[in-house]
């Protein structure tokens, strides 16, 4: 499988290659600095339009899946937070952003995070994994 930027060179040679080649009649273009732009320019919005594809729209999705799963919080959900503690939400507080975790079942331990600070809302399809 070729990489994204082996096939940028490549697909850039292809097109310096194309720009030096003088068919027929046709008056040869200069090679100045319009010209490097000329044949740069299809290869830069190639790299621009798979950077966005696989770059950034699937991370917006994943940011707006989990910001909607943290906005649906309710009681005796499991979380994770950016810390990497797993806890169960005893309290739901919206109006100033934190989330009550009981961190620990023998002695009943408690913190208070930021809705923020929280990384994954486990399903259960995640406890069965």
């Amino acid at each position: 499988m070729i990489s994204i930027p082996t096939t940028f060179w490549l697909l850039l040679a292809e097109a310096s290659d194309a720009a030096n080649k003088v068919g027929g009649n046709a008056p040869a273009k200069p090679q100045g600095a319009q010209g490097i732009f000329d044949t740069m320019l299809p290869g830069l919005v190639i790299v621009m339009v798979l950077f966005y594809l696989f770059m950034i729209r699937p991370q917006k999705a994943r940011d707006q899946q989990l910001r909607s799963a943290v906005d649906n919080l309710k009681e005796t959900d499991r979380v994770v937070t950016i810390g990497g503690i797993y806890g169960v939400v005893t309290n739901v507080q919206r109006d100033a952003g934190t989330v009550t975790l009981r961190v620990d079942e023998s002695s009943g331990t408690k913190i208070r995070v930021n809705t923020s600070a929280i990384a994954r809302v486990i399903t259960d399809e995640d406890k069965a994994e």
